[in-house]
């Protein structure tokens, strides 16, 4: 195998690691290759099929075909970020009222940390409701639908029926990636309606959402920063997003 094979296999392999990457990051990750050797590379990379370009950058086709990426992935990157990202949702958990737990890594520690107490839950998170499962005061809910299997949740008609006839105090959103031109996004289109679904019947909406995640175009959007309460992040967010929830008077934590 030559240098240039390898280069691309690594480029490959550091895409479907992270889901998205900038160019400035492949500039990082290379150093030693010149900016028109590694859009060479992009390029000739998406025409085989083994990444997508985005403007700015490029994704892992597994995001881009609508898998939102694997669950197995996603749960080992920005583990501290998500974190304290799950650790401040729980703090807002009141007793006695009914939550809405998207699926995804970040939701899933949340469910490994939920308090002990008298709630009734909706996840279509299957590790959220594992977790869960280890409680014994929540009551817990999967509502019916449709296994994606890539990122262990559960979505279509089904539950969507289910989840408007279920009026929630809180809803903990999950999302792949947020950028000002489309909002916030996520990979499944069924998953993003969904989760449209979900905010509309929340009385508080609240995005859990790890900074690496902003400045990104994604495939199918959610909605924007008016239909969101609030954002819990890692402390890392980008000035230009923090002066957008001001505008649209988005609390972040």
């Amino acid at each position: 195998m030559d240098s240039m094979e390898m280069r691309r296999n690594a480029i490959v392999e550091l895409i479907n690691e992270h889901g998205t990457v900038s160019f400035s990051q492949l500039k990082d990750e290379f150093p030693n290759v010149s900016e028109m050797t590694l859009r060479t590379d992009l390029r000739l990379l998406d025409e085989a099929k083994r990444i997508v370009r985005i403007h700015g950058g490029a994704k892992s086709v597994q995001v881009v075909i609508g898998t939102d990426d694997y669950l197995s992935k996603r749960s080992v990157r920005n583990i501290s970020e998500k974190q304290r990202i799950a650790e401040k949702a729980v703090g807002l958990i009141r007793p006695d009222t009914t939550i809405f737990l998207d699926s995804g890594s970040t939701a899933t520690i949340a469910a490994r940390l939920f308090p002990d107490q008298s709630n009734l839950i909706y996840t279509t998170g299957l590790s959220c409701a594992t977790e869960l499962a280890n409680l014994s005061k929540p009551v817990v809910m999967i509502p019916g639908g449709t296994l994606n299997r890539y990122s262990q949740s559960v979505c279509g008609i089904g539950a969507v029926k289910e989840l408007k006839r279920v009026n929630f105090s809180q809803t903990f959103l999950g999302v792949t990636s947020y950028s000002s031109g489309t909002g916030f996004t996520c990979g499944s289109n069924d998953e993003a309606i969904l989760k449209e679904t979900a905010i509309r019947q929340s009385d508080q909406t609240i995005v859990l959402m790890d900074s690496s995640k902003v400045g990104v175009k994604g495939t199918f959007n959610i909605c924007g920063l008016d239909q969101v309460d609030m954002v819990i992040s890692d402390g890392n967010l980008p000035e230009e997003f923090l002066e957008e929830c001001r505008r649209f008077q988005v609390k972040v934590l």
